[in-house]
């Protein structure tokens, strides 16, 4: 994870993302959408599981950016909630499984 941050990060300075409004988290947001979108239509047009994996890949930078541009340690959080998840349990909900508090 260390080296993805850092790759990240780099990207991140090589654009001037911060000076240029790239870090603003609205626009992060409506482009972690485009990309949840771009994962959609993979799915629903049958496009080949290269682009499937493309586009979670593009998800995935743009997540740990975000922890770039709000500054918090994402590997951190992430072993925080999955010990918080891994208490709750599953319940059926019209025929696929769900791991929510409520």
């Amino acid at each position: 994870m260390k080296e993805m941050v850092k790759a990240v990060r780099e990207f991140h300075r090589k654009y001037a993302l911060k000076a240029r409004g790239g870090e603003e988290m609205l626009h992060r947001m409506n482009l972690i959408m485009e990309e949840v979108g771009e994962i959609s239509q993979c799915l629903t047009k049958g496009k080949p599981r290269q682009d499937l994996i493309e586009e979670h890949a593009d998800l995935l930078i743009l997540l740990i950016g975000n922890a770039i541009s709000l500054d918090f340690d994402l590997e951190k959080a992430f072993w925080e909630k999955y010990k918080k998840i891994m208490r709750r349990k599953g319940r059926m909900i019209n025929g696929t499984i769900r791991v929510s508090e409520t």
